[in-house]
């Protein structure tokens, strides 16, 4: 059967290879591995400014600062998690050296949290008095070595993941649509997981003790660790290369990034992907990581501004429940859940049939949906403001910003949903297209440069607000007002509906004209 019509017509997913190892069976261990990373990681993450300002009796202010240090710790490491495992460790030894950290980190918060344990006191309140300096310096090294246990385990699971399904010549296209399917499933457990957290660890911290919660969080991790040496005998694994010849690997194929090709002859080589496929990737990559972070300062906006336009509307459900509004970001969570099973098992056999392509479409054809989705959910959510805005005047309540809008919370039900759609387009294939398009010794540091795109495009957020809050409060009212009803984020979300417009033109400039590693994603 010629190649044309293997990708017509692509086999099923391969189980395993002939010795017995990889395939689903490898697979579906390392998603169980993800599902319970993630369970015990956000467990803390999610409700970390609490625990600072209520038993560490931290300010807001500084709590807040330090929580920001931390998480932008948190988006960095994995860059260098991933390079000690392609240059040095292999990506089965970071992992395990990842988990004896986190079982080290969250062993020390769970000790840290029984000095308060003798005080009872609520989630959110303060000591009588601060903890001693020696006291935050240790909770601290211990959330530092969390950041640094998940900087290996993150890029590092994913890819050795992904790993039993790649083929380093001649990949078939059964095992490439695998591949495809492997990185749903991965999002799909890990959405579970930060689900579960944000409720379930987040309940017990506020209502069993930080002990308890902090606990809690370290026996997943031992069952995590369980779940990963259990299927040990069963992965794929690739020998790490060596150093020196490492750091040879990564300069040449920076160094060529930077490089002119000239003449015709180059250039047809490129066109017909010819074994110099790799000269120039990082330059032909660049626009893809900057595009990226152009999309992620979009999608920031729902674990920050989305939040606070949700705390000023009528949140009650029934007659005495009222929800957080930090909860509304488990709708992101449960999108994925509902999303995926349902892009993996019914859209993408339909666009194969359609297409040919073993993933029904490419990489790039997805990261740019999921900019498009995006655009569509800052013009609801823009909209959505508007109308707060004008509910709040007709209602008298402009200058009370203390007293609910008279709007029901469903109205923002739909921004959430939208750009939880957006991020199951464009997150899970930007993570398949840099794992996909580096070299294979890379392949752990390009599953991290994808993650640097959507901690950049955080930064690069803060620093538009911060930008456009100057600007805006120098001349009159700032568009980010503390009192909300006379704030401007619907100004400021048309201003992101624009940029993400400006994004994704120049993203399909750039997607056009990328020359794929692989003629499969042709």
């Amino acid at each position: 059967m010629e190649s044309g019509e293997l990708l017509r017509r692509p086999g099923p997913c391969v189980g395993s290879e002939p010795e017995g190892r990889g395939g689903w069976r490898a697979a579906f261990y390392l998603v169980v591995v993800a599902f319970l990373e993630r369970l015990g990681f956000y467990g803390v993450q999610g409700n970390l400014i609490m625990y600072l300002t209520g038993p560490l009796g931290v300010s807001t202010a500084s709590a807040a600062a330090g929580v920001n240090a931390w998480a932008g710790t948190v988006l960095v490491l994995p860059l260098v998690g991933a390079l000690a495992a392609d240059s040095r460790l292999g990506r089965h030894r970071a992992i395990l050296a990842a988990s004896v950290l986190y079982l080290l980190s969250l062993g020390m918060l769970t000790v840290s949290s029984l000095r308060q344990a003798a005080q009872p006191q609520s989630a959110s309140s303060a000591p009588s008095t601060p903890p001693p300096m020696a006291h935050l310096t240790f909770v601290y090294v211990a959330l530092y070595l969390l950041a640094l246990a998940q900087g290996f385990h993150r890029p590092c699971a994913e890819a050795l993941g992904a790993d039993q399904f790649a083929l380093s010549d001649g990949e078939p296209s059964s095992s490439r649509a695998c591949r495809s399917s492997y990185f749903n499933w991965f999002h799909f457990s890990i959405s579970w997981g930060y689900a579960l957290s944000t409720t379930v660890l987040s309940y017990l911290e506020d209502n069993a003790g930080w002990t308890v919660g902090f606990g809690a969080c370290w026996a997943t991790m031992v069952l995590c660790l369980a779940v990963f040496l259990l299927g040990a005998r069963t992965y794929r694994t690739e020998q790490p290369v060596d150093g020196t010849s490492f750091v040879a690997t990564v300069g040449a194929w920076a160094a060529r990034g930077f490089r002119r090709r000239k003449g015709a002859a180059s250039t047809e080589r490129l066109l017909n992907g010819e074994p110099d496929e790799s000269k120039g990737l990082f330059g032909k990559l660049l626009p893809i990581w900057l595009c990226g972070m152009v999309y992620a300062a979009v999608t920031s906006q729902v674990y920050t501004l989305f939040t606070k336009q949700s705390s000023t509307l009528d949140r009650r459900l029934g007659s005495g429940f009222t929800v957080p509004p930090a909860a509304l970001q488990c709708l992101v969570s449960f999108t994925f859940i509902t999303m995926l099973p349902v892009y993996d098992r019914a859209l993408v056999p339909v666009a194969r049939h359609v297409t040919g392509h073993h993933a029904g479409v490419t990489t790039l054809q997805r990261i740019g949906a999921g900019m498009a989705m995006s655009c569509v959910a800052m013009v609801v959510a823009a909209a959505v403001e508007g109308k707060r805005l004008g509910v709040a005047r007709d209602a008298g309540v402009t200058d009370l910003p203390d007293v609910a809008v008279p709007m029901s919370l469903w109205w923002v039900v739909p921004q959430y949903v939208l750009m939880g759609v957006a991020q199951t387009l464009a997150d899970i294939g930007m993570e398949e297209f840099f794992y996909d398009q580096v070299p294979d010794a890379l392949r752990s540091v390009g599953l991290a440069l994808c993650l640097s795109a959507l901690g950049a495009g955080s930064y690069a957020s803060g620093l538009l607000v911060s930008a456009i809050d100057w600007a805006t409060r120098t001349s009159g009212e700032s568009w980010f007002s503390d009192n909300l009803n006379r704030a401007h984020l619907d100004y400021f979300y048309w201003l992101l509906v624009g940029l993400v417009a400006l994004d994704v033109t120049v993203f399909l400039y750039f997607s056009r004209r990328f020359v794929y590693r692989s003629k499969g994603e042709l």
